[in-house]
């Protein structure tokens, strides 16, 4: 969207995408499995972000192995702090499992999707909650790119 109304003169993009915050206790399965379907299947048209209340060291390894079984490569992410400024961006923020930890601000959409913690289990039992995923996250995008 171009600001006409801009005194320099020159044009001023202004973003219109929405914005979407995954959050999970570790931001190291589901929270990155959801912002990996995100980023790839909303081909750019939606920001994606992703945090955790209790952040890991590292993203977990099944997690990943899952991702890219399905040519989603998500190794190179680390999980990160949740904070008040990711959240406060974001016009939607979907919790898995973090219960009372994620703040909540008025104005914002928040969903949570209950879903199986992918930590410590094999690659068998984490492909139904990658899946899982995928299906939700498919919805959410047609919800927030017909409405915008």
């Amino acid at each position: 969207m171009i600001d006409l109304g801009n005194p320099t003169g020159k044009d001023t993009v202004v973003s219109a995408k929405p914005s979407v915050l995954f959050v999970c206790v570790h931001n190291a399965g589901r929270s990155q499995m959801a912002a990996g379907w995100l980023t790839r299947l909303a081909a750019g048209k939606i920001e994606v972000r992703s945090a955790g209340s209790i952040p890991a060291d590292r993203i977990n390894p099944v997690a990943a192995a899952a991702m890219a079984e399905v040519g989603i490569d998500i190794t190179a992410e680390t999980p990160k702090i949740l904070t008040v400024d990711a959240v406060e961006a974001s016009d939607v923020v979907i919790t898995m499992g973090c219960g009372d930890t994620c703040p909540v601000f008025p104005g914002i959409r928040y969903e949570d999707w209950a879903l199986d913690d992918p930590a410590g289990q094999d690659l068998d039992a984490v492909r139904p909650i990658r899946d899982d995923i995928r299906a939700r996250v498919e919805k959410l995008i047609g919800e927030l790119l017909s409405a915008a």
